[in-house]
């Protein structure tokens, strides 16, 4: 896979499965010294949305496990392309809150995907009704497209076995969870309509790392359990001036639902 605009869970690798290991570890370390995860992901927030407590919260834990050397020796190799990004757009653009995500948030919003995951994947599985969201970047870029409209958005129709939008949906319907490609829907309101249908409902997302924190935390502000999956890369057309196929990691999929 070719490296995304900002990021590379494959690192150097073949998979990204050496991220999905780097990041439980960082989370356990952390909670060694911050043993409440729902504490521990809100300190991740504040200093993500106040930098500069980033020094003052996290020197409230033993070992000051938030220095940034931490983050930054953990999680740089995920995160190469950053710098030659933020050098490259303008300035007005450096204040989009995705665009210009900084490296130091990207590391915060990795913990940050973890731990919900972590809080919230029983809360999910528990609703009487799941639904999961796919980027329509993730579809074989080989093949025409048969998606057909559904309930609520396009829906896979199996047409292309190496299509990780088919591979994701076999996968996401073995677990009784029904999977969408996310396009054009306003999700704040099909989330509206799914809660006045449905007693409850979770939802899971895969999208590239600042999408897919700004989804999860609309969902919870509905009060729906909400877990995800990052992109391994991000090549959508939104950073790369066209659309390019991009990929997720299935294991780290299934761990997650099972």
């Amino acid at each position: 896979m070719n490296p995304g605009k900002t990021y590379s869970l494959y690192a150097n690798a073949d998979t990204s499965n050496e991220y999905y290991e780097t990041i439980r570890k960082l989370i356990d370390r952390f909670l060694e010294n911050c043993r409440d995860e729902k504490i521990l992901l809100l300190q991740v927030r504040k200093a993500i949305s106040k930098p500069g407590l980033f020094k003052i919260f996290h020197n409230k834990f033993k070992n000051n496990c938030f220095e940034d050397d931490i983050l930054k020796s953990s999680l740089s190799k995920f995160t190469k392309n950053i710098k030659n990004h933020l050098e490259e757009i303008s300035i007005i653009k450096r204040f989009d809150p995705i665009i210009g995500t900084t490296e130091k948030q990207y590391f915060l919003y990795m913990l940050e995907i973890e731990l919900v995951n972590r809080i919230y994947k029983k809360e999910f599985n528990e609703a009487h009704y799941k639904i999961a969201l796919l980027p329509h970047c993730l579809r074989d870029f080989h093949e025409r497209c048969l998606s057909q409209p559904g309930e609520i958005e396009q829906t896979c129709k199996g047409c292309n076995k190496d299509c990780f939008i088919n591979q994701g949906s076999k996968i996401l319907k073995k677990y009784q969870i029904d999977p969408y490609i996310s396009v054009t829907i306003d999700q704040a309101k099909m989330f509206k309509y799914l809660m006045r249908k449905h007693k409850s409902i979770s939802a899971l997302g895969i999208a590239c790392i600042p999408e897919l924190v700004r989804g999860m935390r609309m969902c919870l502000d509905f009060d729906i359990p909400a877990i995800g999956i990052p992109l391994d890369v991000n090549r959508c057309a939104r950073w790369m001036g066209r659309a390019q196929e991009t990929s997720f990691n299935i294991e780290a999929l299934e761990n997650l639902i099972r």
